[in-house]
């Protein structure tokens, strides 16, 4: 009976624990959904505070985010435009604060697209004023669009270009044994160079050095179109920093204002006062009327949108199977393409990308998903964003037209794939692998003994097929033969300036250049959307509740610590793709030159999750 009795008590505290679990969940949910709720917009300074990254398509949040105390906080792109857009006509809205003290960029044909619309706020007559403690080149080019640049006074424009050094892995692969085993198609794809040299090949650099010229241009073209009396500061800055600084007696504030790169150095009391100035003072502890970006974005956002032309976004990593926002999973974006085709309320269809590619076989699904709308009757247009790359080209050789800006990234029209094997780390662990074939196929690819050489064979020559496959339909699309693209292929990596050159693009031109030219196609008047994205589940919205404006990760803001990632985060960088490659599919459509998007940067951050789990990925 004694027994019984402890496990009858067992249970009923069991079942105490559950209820007082639901009821903390009961009244957790309540208090996140009040706090959720519609919040009253006033009237005042609209609040833009970019902490973290802007993003085309944020990633979707987890559970696992929230229990970490702190995530990286991704603004969507056309979020901040349509509220910029808004604001101009909105007479609640006296001013724009652009808060750039936490953002981690963007990439540059994002920022110049968001740039256009801070333009447009300053031409309706409203003031926009940009505050940072660093500028660097991404924060710098934003606020270069700003009425008012306001700088810390202990602060710095240390503007870097692009640039920077990868990791090479040979030796340490050498060191362990380890045998990469490189399948490619392509003089430029330098993907594989960090598994096959311990530098940059003569190529592969001439292709970077390019790229980075022709994007430091475009940046330069931005900033001063958008401020014309920095632009030979501008070019003095970048040829030697140093002689600047110290002709400002070594103060870099003094600096930035002299060569008229900001108009004030003033800590953040003295921007709140200006604020106050333009929007009105608040009793409390907000130092001036002020409109929050989320409870202006809420208000703005409409209900089921209806309209004619459907915009489909690929964004990310294009990889096999389901993928949640922020990453293109293959069967994800082919079955948004076939449900709006399939509700006959479409006539065209936008496809934005901003992708490095990834897998074949998922770019391949999404591809033949905008050959069955173009079936349908809907005329097709490709908006390339910051990146639009490899798998990222494949899915908009369909397009009846491809917009691009001039500094998207673009090209790299090659194939590869790499297989490990293990041969050398077992001789140097005493270890050794044998068994029997019947067939030259059998236990192939051996990852112990190393790839036979007939397996070797047929995996380049299925690499070639793809190769080949790639060069086909981008021939088809640009009305070219395959011997012209694969002159201007074999992997080079193009800024979108050369690229429309080069006839792999046809226009300039972003999102809404892209919906105008689609309804052009369609021959309709209307030019509203229908915006093909993935329904947010039960768990998503749950989450969004508990999370509400939680704290995001602390991010450093002095100029220099911005400059560049930290070691710690580089080092995580280079051996997720590392990890990602290998254990990628094995031909692959990626360009792993193209810049990083910030999310990527932050997203594999050891000291986010801690070593122990963040190796444990491996």
């Amino acid at each position: 009976m004694r027994f019984v009795r402890a496990v009858w008590k067992l249970l009923v505290g069991i079942k105490d624990a559950l209820v007082l679990l639901l009821l903390l969940l009961f009244f957790g949910l309540l208090w996140a959904g009040l706090r959720a709720g519609p919040q009253p917009i006033g009237e005042g300074v609209l609040l833009v505070d970019l902490d973290g990254a802007l993003v085309e398509q944020p990633a979707r949040a987890s559970a696992s985010s929230l229990v970490g105390g702190s995530v990286m906080r991704e603004h969507r792109l056309r979020d901040v435009v349509a509220a910029l857009d808004n604001a101009k006509d909105d007479d609640r809205v006296k001013a724009v604060a652009l808060d750039l003290e936490g953002f981690v960029g963007g990439g540059q044909s994002a920022i110049a697209a968001l740039g256009n619309a801070v333009e447009r706020v300053r031409k309706s007559g409203k003031p926009v004023l940009a505050y940072a403690t660093g500028y660097t080149d991404d924060s710098y080019q934003l606020a270069a669009h700003a009425s008012e640049i306001w700088l810390n006074p202990l602060g710095a424009v240390a503007i870097a270009g692009p640039g920077g050094n990868n990791l090479y892995f040979k030796g340490l692969l050498d060191k362990l044994g380890v045998t990469a085993n490189v399948y490619r198609v392509g003089t430029y794809k330098a993907a594989v160079e960090p598994f096959t040299r311990s530098d940059m090949s003569p190529e592969a650099r001439l292709n970077a050095q390019s790229l980075g010229l022709a994007l430091l241009e475009t940046w330069r073209d931005d900033v001063a179109r958008a401020r014309p009396a920095a632009a030979g500061s501008i070019a003095a800055y970048l040829r030697d920093p140093v002689a600047v600084i110290r002709a400002a007696g070594g103060d870099f504030a003094r600096a930035a204002v002299q060569a008229k790169l900001v108009d004030r150095a003033g800590d953040r009391h003295a921007f709140d006062r200006r604020l106050a100035e333009l929007g009105g003072e608040e009793d409390g502890k907000v130092p001036y009327r002020q409109v929050k970006l989320a409870d202006y974005v809420r208000e703005l956002a409409p209900g089921d949108s209806t309209g004619p032309i459907g915009v489909v976004t690929i964004a990310g990593t294009i990889v096999d199977g389901k993928a949640g926002p922020g990453s293109a999973g293959g069967d994800s974006i082919a079955e948004l393409i076939d449900e709006g085709v399939a509700s006959d309320k479409l006539k065209a269809l936008v496809v934005r990308i901003d992708s490095p590619g990834g897998s074949v076989l998922a770019s391949e699904r999404i591809r033949e998903a905008i050959l069955a709308a173009k079936r349908a009757g809907l005329p097709v247009v490709a908006s390339m964003g910051s990146v639009a790359a490899s798998g990222g080209y494949w899915v908009a050789t369909p397009a009846d037209a491809i917009f691009a800006e001039p500094s998207t990234v673009t090209g790299s029209i090659g194939v590869f794939g790499i297989l490990p094997s293990f041969q050398g780390s077992l001789t140097k662990l005493g270890l050794g692998a044998d068994g029997i074939k019947t067939t030259p196929l059998s236990g192939e690819p051996d990852l112990l003994n190393g790839p036979s050489p007939e397996a070797s064979a047929l995996i380049q020559a299925g690499v070639e097929s793809v190769y080949r496959r790639f060069l086909g339909l981008v021939a088809a699309s640009r009305k070219k033969s395959p011997a012209e693209i694969d002159r201007i292929a074999q992997g080079r990596v193009w800024d979108g300036g050369t690229a429309r050159q080069l006839g792999l693009v046809d226009q300039f031109g972003g999102l809404d250049e892209a919906i105008a030219k689609a309804a052009q196609l369609a021959k309709i008047e209307d030019r509203d959307v229908t915006w093909l994205d993935q329904p947010k589940s039960f768990e998503d919205r749950l989450i969004e509740m508990v999370a509400g404006d939680g704290e995001a990760d602390a991010v450093p803001q002095d100029a220099f610590a911005v400059l560049a990632p930290a070691p710690a985060t580089m080092l995580a960088q280079a051996f997720d793709d590392l990890r990602s490659i290998l254990a990628g599919p094995s031909v692959q459509v990626r360009c792993l030159e193209c810049p990083a998007s910030p999310r990527a940067l932050r997203a594999v951050n050891p000291e986010r999750a801690g070593w122990l789990a963040w190796l444990g990925r491996f």
